[in-house]
């Protein structure tokens, strides 16, 4: 598909505010009855025409984090007017609201709500349907790893996307690549002293950063590179960076706009990460101050640290969906967050809280302008939690300032969670939930966070159950090995994992992990130097499914070494009409079947034909013997 064009999705927009009845901010007054009436006639039948059946092959999730009812609205009337309609947040026809709240894990309180959530346990409830504790990355209340809708879209053959304004180790991007039991462990540094059960070092699937290694979303972008710089203290890449290790792992690792512009596939998945922390805002800050509300109103200034436009979040959308949507077989799951509209709503400033929502605004344009022309994308756009910016009457007693509106009106906002200088703090309302395309129906009414889950796994028609998915899994090997010869392991149909571990069943030798691509890996590992019959076993990380195959050793020159160590690429299986295939073992259950024609009966054949030649040769000398005598 070409190039998504704001002037494409200017119309596309248009059309839905259109059919919907919207109206836009005008100079004309709104006096008169009816004149701020936002809806021409009745709507029944525009609405019956949003409502489409649910089945959808693309499904698009757009977050505006801390994007309260009141941060849209201040948004709203300070770029369009009260009267106005932001054009992609607010044309989207089917809304409804869904209530947010986290649980606690203490034991005095275990399992009651939490009625004010962060990030991490509003990104867990949509991201795997559970609620859970604030903090948490993708764990359920005792700190069990859950499956992400990305991940499961992964495991279901759909291409993935994980996009974001902030580090991308941050909670909302995070929930969809890890699971880890808290949100700061960005990196090995952090997760060996806050997570150490997630720590490589004790057996652990690492920091959130290596686990978005072991993901393979499809195209990852955002902030968040320094943490990139850190190094690997256990694993098959200790000593070296995340960079390097990405780069081994067949990553296309970018580092600025040209770099991305020039990327044109995402066969090999995509890490683009700009900046060493978040991205810049779009607005400088304007902060509210204790009495600021009584100073005269100001007007939002452009900030001179702003990214470049093909860096905006309007523009990283854009090239999501253009790598995501070329696999012709099959859709894609791509999520997009505007992540400082709570990052500013913390600082009390209002400008930059305005731009950043007018950033995912434009994102969500994007979205639109794709799903219109596409007929088959589910949209959907939400947020995680409120927060505490309100519009006000008069100045507060907290901290407040006054802003010229695009209907040159002042507007008075206020903060007061936390003193000047402090964090303002999340609130607990519920949020606004809207969705355009196939199954938009469901945001309807009043919902939870955790039913987006459904939403999108029903709509996308995903298998949620991951052990089902490798259920199938073999293990293909040589029929024969010279002992101490290298030989390949290639394993087939482990959908539901993302890594595997294999161990060769003689000495037994770990033979390590490895990733898994598309359900596939391929290992080369070395023979044993003991003639006989041995087995290798491979074992899914993510759902502990198990397939094993044995070869033969078969007697051949001396062999240097009886250890067998192995290194571990993930590509394709290609069928080899020379190997023998034994059928996946799933754990707990059967064992690996023996190969027909394998060197084991040759090398039974080969002691035959030794003990007759012995034998002759004993008659022989025996006859001689007698013939002397």
């Amino acid at each position: 598909m070409s190039t998504l064009t704001r002037a494409g999705s200017a119309l596309a927009l248009a059309a839905l505010a259109l059919a919907l009845g919207a109206t836009s901010a005008t100079a004309d007054p709104l006096t008169g009855t009816g004149d701020a009436a936002r809806n021409d006639g009745d709507q029944t039948q525009a609405l019956r025409d949003a409502v489409r059946d649910p089945g959808a092959r693309n499904v698009i999730l757009l977050i505006g984090d801390g994007m309260g009812d009141s941060e849209i609205t201040v948004a709203r009337n300070y770029l369009v007017g009260a009267a106005g309609e932001l054009p992609g947040i607010d044309a989207l026809p089917v809304t409804g609201q869904y209530t947010t709240y986290s649980l606690h894990a203490d034991d005095e309180l275990y399992g009651l709500p939490d009625y004010t959530p962060d990030s991490a346990a509003t990104g867990t409830a949509w991201a795997t349907g559970t609620k859970s504790y604030d903090g948490a990355i993708s764990v359920d209340l005792d700190g069990a790893d859950l499956p992400s809708l990305l991940e499961i879209a992964n495991a279901n053959g759909l291409r993935t996307g994980d996009v974001s304004t902030a580090e991308i180790q941050d909670a909302t991007p995070a929930v969809q690549v890890a699971s880890v039991t808290s949100r700061r462990c960005y990196g090995p540094s952090t997760t060996s002293t806050q997570c150490p059960t997630n720590a490589l070092e004790n057996g652990g699937a690492g920091s959130i950063s290596e686990q978005l290694l072991d993901t393979r979303a499809d195209v990852t972008l955002g902030g968040g590179a320094a943490s990139f710089d850190e190094t690997a203290v256990a694993g098959r890449w200790a000593g070296q960076t995340l960079w390097q290790q990405a780069t081994d792992r067949g990553y296309q690792v970018v580092r600025t706009a040209a770099e991305l512009a020039a990327v044109t596939s995402a066969d090999a998945p995509v890490l683009g990460l700009f900046t060493p922390g978040n991205f810049p805002t779009r607005f400088a800050p304007a902060y509210a101050t204790a009495g600021g509300g009584d100073a005269a109103p100001i007007t939002c200034s452009e900030s001179p640290d702003r990214l470049t436009p093909d860096l905006s979040l309007a523009a990283l959308t854009t090239k999501a969906i253009d790598l995501l949507d070329s696999d012709a077989e099959n859709g894609f799951f791509l999520q997009v967050e505007g992540a400082s509209i709570d990052k500013r709503d913390h600082a009390a400033d209002a400008c930059g809280q305005i731009g950043e929502t007018q950033d995912l605004d434009e994102a969500v344009q994007v979205a639109l302008d794709f799903a219109a022309a596409d007929g088959n994308t589910l949209v959907i756009v939400t947020a995680d939690h409120a927060h505490t910016s309100q519009i006000v009457d008069a100045t507060t007693p907290g901290l407040s300032i006054s802003l010229t509106t695009a209907d040159g009106a002042p507007m008075l906002v206020s903060y007061g969670t936390a003193p000047q200088g402090g964090s303002q703090q999340h609130t607990g309302s519920q949020l606004r939930v809207a969705a355009y395309g196939p199954g938009a129906a469901n945001v309807a009414g009043l919902t939870d966070q955790t039913d987006t889950f459904f939403t999108i796994a029903d709509a996308l028609g995903l298998e949620r159950d991951l052990a089902s998915l490798s259920a199938d899994a073999t293990v293909t090997l040589p029929e024969s090995v010279a002992p101490g010869q290298p030989f390949e392991i290639r394993v087939a149909g482990l959908a539901g994992d993302k890594t595997l571990s294999a161990l060769l069943q003689s000495d037994p030798v770990d033979l390590g992990a490895s990733d898994v691509v598309d359900g596939s890996a391929v290992l080369t590992a070395t023979a044993p130097t003991e003639v006989g019959e041995h087995t290798v076993t491979v074992t899914g990380t993510q759902t502990g499914v198990s397939a094993a195959a044995t070869f033969q050793v078969v007697a051949s020159s001396p062999s240097a070494t009886a250890t067998a160590t192995a290194t571990a690429t993930a590509e394709a299986s290609p069928t080899d009409p020379a190997a023998s295939t034994a059928a996946a073992v799933i754990a707990g259950g059967g064992g690996s079947g023996n190969l027909p024609g394998t060197g084991a009966q040759v090398l039974g054949a080969t002691l035959v034909a030794a003990a007759l030649i012995a034998l002759g040769l004993l008659l022989v000398r025996a006859r001689r013997i007698a013939h002397a005598a």
